[in-house]
């Protein structure tokens, strides 16, 4: 059975151009009504104009759908929660929100200036959570919501150049984690998309043979998916030029040393067996951390539990 939207109502951040724009278009050919939010700025953020959105609806409307415009500045939570009281007075509800507004300000962390590495952070972070917070309380009333926020392989993995950026979209996976958990009683499922893709933000990064591939096209139906009613949860998925996987972060089973050993020195020594990963597992939540290692002390101590 196809996937379909029909009666749903989708907020898409940053839809003005890129990944947001294939994001707006996709959800509404499957029958969403979607605001399309664009500040309508340079990639760094400067500029503004709800042009992009307007073109973006524009688009929609011409094949069929139904958007709004909206140039709210993520940043503003006051601007973010006019934002969906219009499309829940417009609509009934916002029962979809796709977390994708960014910038880009990279330098190296030695000649990163402060006010760059707050900036990213208000806009991706910050601003994200904003849009969360503004969206919360109607999906709980309601008993649905699907949300996707934006992470990447900068903050996952790591890229030079990107302190401001890597910390920001890591943060998108602590935020998940949190809400995904709070969000299960009142089905809202919160999900988080790691795209790679041929956009202004990567353009300059890739020769033109990899950009042919890199299609934003290619990224919607991951986040389509993590939006659908049957979606996961608490899932970080990869997604480009075709290609799919789910990201997990994992724990190694590690070791427990006896108190005599509680050194540097012995960590040192035991280092190789506490890194194996044969036995190590993505653990669903912080508690169970907290779990293993009592289990572990315990049973080292000969306590029954």
């Amino acid at each position: 059975m196809a996937i379909r939207f029909d009666g749903r109502v989708a907020i898409v951040t940053g839809a003005g151009n890129g990944l947001g724009r294939a994001h707006a278009l996709g959800l509404a050919s499957r029958g969403a009504k979607v605001v399309v939010n664009d500040f309508g700025g340079a990639r760094d953020g400067t500029g503004g104009s709800l042009s992009p959105a307007e073109a973006v609806v524009e688009e929609i409307r011409k094949a069929g759908g139904t958007a709004m415009a909206d140039g709210a500045d993520v940043s503003k939570f006051g601007q973010v929660t006019a934002m969906v009281e219009r499309a829940t007075k417009e609509w009934g509800s916002v029962d979809l929100l796709c977390a994708n507004a960014g910038i880009l300000r990279d330098k190296s962390f030695g000649k990163m200036d402060v006010a760059d590495f707050a900036k990213v952070l208000d806009v991706h972070l910050v601003g994200t959570f904003y849009c969360c917070k503004a969206v919360w309380d109607g999906m709980r009333e309601r008993n649905y919501g699907r949300i996707v926020l934006t992470t990447s392989s900068s903050g996952l993995f790591g890229n030079f150049g990107q302190a401001n950026y890597g910390a920001a979209k890591a943060g998108m996976v602590g935020l998940m984690n949190v809400l995904a958990e709070e969000g299960r009683k009142n089905n809202i499922r919160v999900n988080t998309i790691s795209p790679t893709a041929a956009t202004r933000m990567t353009e300059e990064l890739l020769p033109p043979q990899a950009l042919e591939l890199m299609k934003p096209e290619a990224i919607t139906p991951a986040v389509e998916y993590l939006l659908s009613e049957d979606a996961p949860t608490r899932t970080i998925m990869g997604a480009g030029a075709g290609s799919f996987a789910v990201i997990k972060i994992i724990e190694t089973e590690g070791i427990n040393l006896p108190q005599s050993d509680w050194t540097p020195d012995a960590i040192a020594a035991h280092f190789a067996e506490i890194d194996d990963v044969s036995k190590a597992k993505a653990l669903q939540g912080a508690f169970e951390q907290t779990q293993k290692y009592v289990a572990q002390a315990a049973a080292r101590a000969g306590i029954k539990l």
